[in-house]
Parts: structure tokens; sequence; C-alpha cells
């Protein structure tokens, strides 16, 4: 073959790749999904959003600040996710590289008594026994005129993007959980102080009912019932302590270190918690959850292999070309007329595999419809989410205001009930009776305070807190944010 004819063959087959047009398979489109005007629990569409907050205005106790900050430097589930990111980036590499042609070099020494035989298998001897030396390039390269490789490079992409929107969701989720449970630790704090304090309250009650009986004027029927009341507080709080190591313990995994006690700022009844938060518009929710910008490149991989599936259908061109040096003498191999070269053009396609390529085919069809109904219940879960917690948020302030109400009228209730019982005007079962009432409505009204403090931490996740800051910010806090 002359050098004329074979630069006519790769001009003709480059003509042919510049010829083959967009690359086949379907361009992604966003799937419809439901955008309501506004969140259920939500009086008006507004723009602004509690997502647009950082978290360190969010969260004012500056020892959750400086426990988040250590959590974002140090969780484990965080170097997992900025390992993926890695792992997703050197994939897309590797997707690219199939872009351009690919050079390799290689070399052989040779001693050997054969004449070369016919299909590759050994000949006769030969005459005599010699050497054969050979130094060689080799340039390859796959002409994408069907784009199998762009929509491959597509799908590499997409998967990078949904590894880093995968890291952010797991900053948000460590930087909720941890808020979380760090509110959770204060509520026990509080239930645990309710506790020593009605145990102190039954003491000195008992102590009452025991001088009283000690003096003739009261049943053994009272005092056994304080102590009995006593007894039943006493045992609530190693209960509490207990719940309160666990809690701490739990902490200490999200923050990537081993169990050890856990620093407190303000307590659960001083941390600030807003009844009601601008939610922003259902429609930007999109871009602002993580997880629903993951699945939707999820969804963007799932189309592009749809066009690699179908590309296999059509022939793979290729182009390959070879030029070195081959002589049975290590001095000729510099030598001119030991210069070896070609170059050639190749197709390959498939003709009959027993419904292999159809199946691989339909088999991509069916992942992306699987990935698509994913993305539109998570986009469905999103908007539940947000409208439980707008929800909670706006009831636990009304439910607050009432028990805290109810809480102030039982303490008052006691001292009454205490004071009549001096002075012989009631009953020891007035006075207990009071007691039992002021203090699991003093634990109610924790409980909601806490519940109250989530709900605020589970709107903000749920909004896609924090989406405007970047790689940066989230594990670094701007200047001047006290973080």
């Amino acid at each position: 073959m002359t050098r004329s004819v074979s630069r006519s063959i790769v001009s003709g087959i480059v003509v042919a790749a510049l010829l083959g047009g967009c690359a086949i398979g379907p361009d992604y489109k966003r799937p419809s999904v439901a955008e309501p005007p506004t969140f259920r629990g939500q009086a008006t569409g507004e723009a602004a959003s509690f997502a647009d907050a950082p978290w360190w205005e969010v969260f004012q106790d500056p020892s959750l600040k400086a426990l988040i900050q250590e959590a974002l430097r140090r969780n484990y589930d965080v170097q997992i996710a900025a390992a993926r990111v890695q792992e997703a980036r050197a994939i897309l590499s590797i997707a690219r590289s199939d872009l351009y042609p690919s050079l390799d070099y290689g070399g052989g020494v040779a001693r050997g008594n054969v004449t070369p035989g016919i299909l590759g298998g050994p000949g006769a001897q030969a005459p005599e026994t010699s050497n054969f030396y050979d130094g060689t390039l080799t340039a390859s390269w796959e002409l994408d005129i069907w784009g199998r490789i762009r929509r491959s490079n597509e799908a590499a992409r997409a998967t990078l993007l949904a590894s880093e929107d995968a890291r952010r969701g797991v900053w948000l989720t460590l930087v909720s959980d941890l808020a979380q449970a760090y509110f959770e630790l204060l509520a026990l704090d509080v239930r645990l102080q309710i506790a020593r304090n009605s145990t102190d309250a039954y003491q000195r009650t008992y102590d009452l009912f025991l001088d009283r009986f000690n003096l003739g004027v009261a049943s053994k029927l009272e005092t056994s019932r304080a102590q009995g009341a006593l007894g039943d507080a006493q045992a609530t709080i190693p209960q509490f302590e207990s719940d309160i190591i666990a809690k701490e313990n739990q902490i200490s995994i999200l923050l990537g270190r081993i169990p050890a006690p856990i620093p407190r700022g303000k307590p659960m009844y001083e941390q600030p918690v807003v009844p009601v938060v601008p939610a922003g518009l259902p429609s930007t929710l999109l871009e602002r959850r993580p997880d629903l910008r993951q699945a939707e490149q999820q969804l963007v991989s799932a189309n592009a292999r749809i066009g690699i599936a179908k590309a296999e259908f059509f022939p793979k061109l290729s182009l390959t070309a070879l030029l070195g040096t081959a002589s049975p003498e290590v001095s000729a191999l510099t030598g001119g007329t030991a210069t070896i070269w070609a170059v050639a053009g190749m197709f390959s396609g498939p003709i009959f595999n027993a419904g292999r390529t159809l199946g691989n085919y339909r088999a991509s069809i069916a992942q992306w419809e699987q990935v698509r109904l994913q993305y539109e219940q998570a986009v469905l879960t999103a908007l539940r989410e947000v409208s439980d917690a707008l929800t909670a948020l706006g009831k636990l302030n009304q439910a607050e205001t009432g028990q805290d109400m109810a809480v102030k009228a039982l303490d008052e209730a006691v001292e009454h009930a205490t004071n009549r019982y001096r002075q012989g005007l009631a009953s020891y079962y007035e006075v207990l009776e009071a007691q039992q009432q002021l203090y699991p409505a003093q634990n109610t009204l924790a409980q909601i305070r806490r519940n109250r403090l989530l709900a605020y931490v589970q709107l903000y996740k749920s909004l896609g807190g924090g989406w405007s800051l970047t790689d940066a910010e989230w594990t670094k806090p701007a200047e001047g944010s006290g973080g």
C-alpha cells in the first residue's frame, strides 16, 4: 500500500467521523415534577428562604458551632464522601481519555531457530540460529462517530456531580444530626434536673409526713405514700444519667473521636427558636436540596447510558498506526533500512450475539425509568418533609405556650396544697396529687421545647440549608461569623 493510498483511507475515515453528527440516544430533559405554589403549612409564597442562612447563623450556641466545625473536619462519613468524589473525578478522567488517541511503546529481543509458520504457528527449523531486535511506537484512536464515547463522558461527568452533591448532603446531614443530638442532650439535662428537683421535693414531703407521724398527727398511710413517691422519683435519676452518657457517646462518634463528655453552651430554654421562618418557594427546592440535585444527576447519567447502549448497535471505527525499527542486528536499529511502519483502519460491529446488545439497551431504558421514578418520589418526600417541619414549628409554639401556663399553675398548686396541709386544712392526698401532676407537666414542657428545636433543625435540613455556601465555607465559616 502506497503512502498516497494510506492518506486517502485516513482522510475518508476522518470525513466520515465529522459527518457523524450528534451523539445518538436521548438528550436529557428534566421530568416534570410536582411544584405547588406554596408548601402546605406556609401562609404565602416568599422568595427569601431559611435555607439561605449559613449554619453558623442558624445555630447561635458557641459550643454547638465549635462541635459542628470539629465534626466537619473529622467525621468519617465526611471523609468517605470526599474519597468518593475523588474516585468519581478519576473515573471521569478515564472516560475522557477515550476521546483522544493513545500512544504506546514496545520493544523486544528474540533469538531463535525457526522459520515463520502459517497463521501464527511455528514453522520449520531454520538453516541457522539468529537474533532479532525491534522497537515500536503504536498509536490507536477510536472515532466517536455515533457518540458512544461522548455519552460515556456525559455519564461520568454526571456521576462526578452527583458525588459532589452527595458530599454536600453529607455535610448538611451531619450538621443537622449533630444539632439534633446536642438539643436532645440539653433536653436530657433539663429532665435530669427535674428528676432531682422532684426527688428533693418528695424528700421534703416525706420528711414532713414522717415528722407528723412521729407526733401522732399523721397516719402510716400518708408516710408510706410519700415514701413511695420519693422512691419513684429517685429511680428516674440513674436512667436519665445513663441516657445522657449514651447521647454524649453518640455525639462523640459524629465528631470522629472516642466517647467522652460533651461541653454545653446555652441551656435548652435559652436556645433561640423562631416560631415562623421563611420557607421560600417549592420550585427552588430542586436547586437547593443536595439530595434532589444528586438524584437528578443520577438521572442524567442513566439517560446517557441509554445512548451508550444504543451506540453498540452500530460499527466501531478505529485507526491504528505503527512506527519503529526491526533488525537482526542491534547496530542496524538506528539505520534507515531498519525502519518499519504501518497504517490501518478497522471497523467492527455485532451481527449475532443472541440478543445481548438488545438486552443491554432495554436494560438501560428500564434503569433510567427506575431512576426517574426515584427522583420524582424524592421530590414528593422533600415537599412532605418541609410541610411537616413547618407545621410542627408553628403548632409546637402554641403547645409550649399552653404547657408553660399549666406548669406555672401546677407549681402554685403544690405550694398552696403544702401550706394548707401544714395548717391542717388539706389532706396528704392533695399534696401528693399536686406534686404528681406538676413534675410530669414539667417533663412534657421540656419535651415540647426539645421538639420545637428539633423541628427548627429539620426545617433547615429539609429546605437544603446552606445551599449557597462554597465548599470551603462549609468547613470554615466566613470571617466575623463567630463560628
